[in-house]
C-alpha cells in the first residue's frame, strides 16, 4: 500500500454542485482528514462539512458554504478558494484565468444549458465534456456568460460494462487508497484479477433453469438464467470498494496518476480478449487524457446528475420479474445496494445538498465496524429511501425524475416492462408540473421516442424477450404513458417544457403539440446521448429512414401508437447537404441557449471542435 504522504491531498474535486443562493454544496475527496473552509470572494461565508471515510486515505467531503448575512448574487461570477487546515489549496488547474481561484454562478434566470449522459470511458470516440471545457474556456476570454447549469442524466459510470483495464486500475486504486471492504463474500470469484478478466459473468448470480418460467428459453435449453443481463458483463462490478474507485477514476485525473500503467496487462491467451484489452486500452488513455478539463469544468459549473440503469446495472429495475429475481437472492441484492448506495455517495447527496439523502449518513457511519463494511442495516434503509429525484427552483424551474426506484410494475405479467414511473409519482409530478410557465424535465429515458425504433422493442416485447432490447421507453407502459399524456394536455400546465433525455446513444429534436383542445402550448424533446457513447451509424441511418417513411405525417401508422391525439414533429440537423439526419449518432454534450424560459437553440458540441445545431422551424 502505498504511503499517505505520499498521496495528493485532494484526490477528487473540487466538484461544484447545487448551488443556490442561500448555500453552496460542493464535493471533494481527500487522502487524509482536513478540515475543509471555503472562501468566497466578496463574502463572509461559514464552511459546514460532512465527512465520510471510505478508506484508510479517502474521505469524501460534502461541503455546504453559507453567506453569513444575506445571500450569494446569482448570475454572476463568484471566485473561490479552499483552506486546508487553514492552508491554501492552490485551485491553479482549476481554473480558466490562470489563477489560483475557481469561478462559481449560482444560477437563477437560466440562459444556457448543458446536457448529456452516457460517459462510457472505454468507448473509442473521445470525451465530450472536453468540448464544454473549451466552450468556458472561450467565454471567460471574451467576456461572455458561461453556461449556468450542467445536467448529466444517467450513466455517469458503466458498473455493468468495466473495461479490463479499468478493473485492473480499479483493483490498484482500492489498494493504494486502503478502501474498506464489505464483510459478505458476495461472489466466488478467482484469487487472481486475471483470472477474472472477461469472466466474472460465469461466478454472477443466476435463477436455476428449474425455478425458470416454462416460457422462457432458460427452462427449456436447461440452463440458469443470468439476473446481471448486460452483454457486456464479464468485468461486472461486485463489490463496494470497486464501485468507489470506479467513480473517482471516471471523475478525477488525480487518481489516474497513482495508477501505474505498466501493469494494465492481460495476461492471459485468449486472442479475443486480448484484442479487446489492446483497444480498450487504447480508449482509456484517451479518456485520461481529457480528464483534466472534465475536471476544470466540474469545479465551475454546477452539476446536476440522476441515475439511469448502468450506473448500478444494465436493466435496472426493468421487469418486476426481474426484480423479484434479485429480491430473492442475496448476492444480487448486495451488488445492486452497493451500485445505489455508491451514487448516493458520489452524486445523490450533491444533487439535494443533503436535504434529504443526508438523512442516510447516520446508517452508513455505523456499518463501519474494524474498517470492514456491515451494510444489513444500511441496506433497509437505503431501500426505503424514496427521495432521489429533486427540484431546483431556477427560471425556468428544473424538475429531475427518478425513473428507476418508482416503477409502475404491470401487475398481470411480471415479465412485461414496467412503467417508468408508478401513479404516485405521476401525481406528485403533475402537481410539481401546475400553474408553472416553463419548466425544464429531465427524464433520463425519452418521453417521446422514435416510433420505428419503439416498435421493434414492441415486437420483441412480444415475443417474451423485453430484456434483449432495453425496452426503456415511456409508451411501453398504457397506464404510464396515458397518464403523462394527460398531464400534458392540460390547461394549466405550463406553456413550454422542455424534457432533456438521454439513455439511447443518439441524439435528437421533436416538438410536440396536443392534436385537440384550447392548450396553447409546446413541449420540446431534447435528446443528447452520449457523452461518451454511440449507436451503431449505419443502423441509425437505417432506422431514420425508416422512421420518416412509416411514420411521415401523413401515414395511417401513426393512429396506431399511444400519442396519436400529440402532434410529433421532428426537427432535421442544419446540414447543407440536401439530406438532413434526424438521428445523430455522434458522441456529443448538448447546450440548449433559452431566452424568456423558451427554447431558442439547441446544439451539439462535439471533442474535435464541431458544433452542429437542430433547425427548430417547423415545416
Amino acid at each position: 500500500m502505498q504511503h499517505d504522504k505520499l498521496l495528493p491531498n485532494v484526490l477528487l474535486g473540487p466538484m461544484l454542485r447545487r448551488a443556490e443562493q442561500a448555500a453552496v454544496c460542493l464535493q471533494l475527496v481527500t487522502s487524509k482528514q482536513y478540515d475543509v473552509t471555503v472562501l468566497v470572494e466578496g463574502y463572509q461565508c461559514t464552511t459546514e462539512q460532512k465527512t465520510l471515510k471510505l478508506g484508510e486515505h479517502c474521505f469524501l467531503k460534502i461541503l455546504l458554504v453559507k453567506p453569513m448575512s444575506g445571500l450569494f448574487e446569482a448570475d454572476t461570477p463568484l471566485s473561490y478558494q479552499l483552506l486546508l487546515d487553514n492552508n491554501v489549496y492552490s485551485l491553479e488547474d482549476f481554473s480558466y484565468t490562470s489563477g489560483t481561484s475557481a469561478q462559481l454562478v449560482i444560477p437563477v434566470q437560466l440562459e444556457q444549458v448543458l446536457h448529456g449522459s452516457c460517459r462510457n470511458p472505454h468507448h473509442p470516440s473521445r470525451d465530450s465534456l472536453a468540448a464544454a471545457d473549451d466552450l468556458f474556456a472561450r467565454n471567460i476570454k471574451t467576456g461572455k456568460p458561461t453556461p449556468g447549469l450542467l445536467l448529466m442524466s444517467g450513466d455517469q459510470i458503466y458498473a455493468d460494462d468495466v473495461a479490463g483495464p479499468m478493473l485492473l486500475a480499479i483493483n490498484q486504486l482500492v489498494a493504494i487508497l486502503g478502501l474498506y471492504k464489505e464483510e459478505a463474500h458476495i461472489a466466488e470469484l478467482p484469487d487472481d484479477i486475471q483470472q477474472q478478466l472477461y469472466n466474472r459473468q460465469h461466478f454472477l448470480p443466476k435463477t436455476p433453469w428449474q425455478e425458470c418460467s416454462k416460457f422462457s428459453f432458460s427452462y427449456w435449453f436447461k440452463r440458469g438464467e443470468a439476473h446481471f443481463t448486460s452483454l457486456s458483463a464479464g468485468n461486472h462490478l461486485v463489490y463496494f470498494q470497486e464501485f468507489i474507485a470506479c467513480y473517482l477514476l471516471n471523475f478525477s485525473a488525480t487518481c489516474w496518476q497513482l495508477i501505474d500503467n505498466d501493469q494494465l496487462q492481460y495476461q492471459g491467451t485468449n486472442t479475443k480478449f486480448q484484442k479487446s484489452f489492446a483497444a480498450q486500452l487504447e480508449a482509456i488513455l484517451h479518456f485520461v487524457e481529457d480528464l483534466p478539463k472534465a475536471q476544470r469544468l466540474f469545479a465551475n459549473v454546477p452539476t446536476l446528475m440522476m441515475f439511469d440503469d448502468h450506473d448500478v446495472t444494465d436493466d435496472w429495475n426493468l421487469t418486476a420479474r426481474w426484480e423479484q429475481a434479485i429480491a430473492a437472492h442475496n448476492s444480487s441484492r448486495r451488488i445492486i445496494n452497493s451500485g445505489l448506495l455508491s451514487y448516493w455517495l458520489f452524486q445523490g447527496l450533491g444533487n439535494d445538498a443533503m436535504e434529504q439523502s443526508g438523512g442516510l449518513c447516520a446508517e452508513f457511519e455505523r456499518s463501519l465496524h474494524a474498517d470492514t463494511w456491515h451494510f444489513k442495516a444500511m441496506d433497509k434503509a437505503l431501500n426505503r429511501f424514496t427521495n432521489w429525484h429533486y427540484c431546483l427552483n431556477t427560471v425556468p424551474k428544473v424538475v429531475v425524475l427518478d425513473t428507476r426506484t418508482h416503477r409502475w410494475r404491470n401487475e398481470h405479467n411480471f415479465n412485461e416492462p414496467s412503467g417508468l414511473l408508478d401513479w404516485e409519482m405521476l401525481m406528485e409530478l403533475e402537481d410539481t408540473l401546475l400553474d408553472e410557465r416553463e419548466v425544464i424535465l429531465v427524464s433520463p429515458a425519452p418521453v417521446f421516442g422514435v416510433k420505428s425504433i419503439e416498435a421493434i422493442q414492441s415486437i420483441f416485447n412480444f415475443c417474451g424477450q423485453p430484456l434483449l432490447v432495453d425496452v426503456e421507453n415511456w409508451m411501453a407502459h398504457e397506464g404510464s404513458a396515458r397518464k403523462l399524456l394527460e398531464i400534458f394536455r392540460r390547461a394549466d400546465t405550463p406553456k413550454e417544457t422542455i424534457i432533456l433525455s438521454g439513455d439511447v446513444h443518439y441524439s435528437f429534436c421533436f416538438s410536440v403539440q396536443s392534436r385537440f383542445g384550447k392548450h396553447d402550448n409546446r413541449i420540446w424533446q431534447l435528446t443528447a446521448s452520449g457523452i461518451k457513447n454511440e449507436f451503431p451509424k449505419k443502423l441509425i441511418k437505417c432506422l431514420d429512414r425508416l422512421d420518416s417513411i412509416l411514420y411521415s405525417p401523413w401515414s395511417p401508422l401513426n393512429y396506431f401508437t399511444k400519442r396519436w391525439h400529440m402532434e410529433v414533429n421532428k426537427h432535421p440537423l442544419m446540414t447543407e447537404s440536401a439530406k438532413q439526419p434526424y438521428l445523430i449518432s455522434d458522441s456529443a454534450i448538448s447546450l440548449i441557449t433559452l431566452e424568456q424560459g423558451k427554447l431558442a437553440r439547441y446544439q451539439l458540441l462535439h471533442n474535435d471542435g464541431r458544433v452542429r445545431e437542430f433547425t427548430l422551424e417547423v415545416d
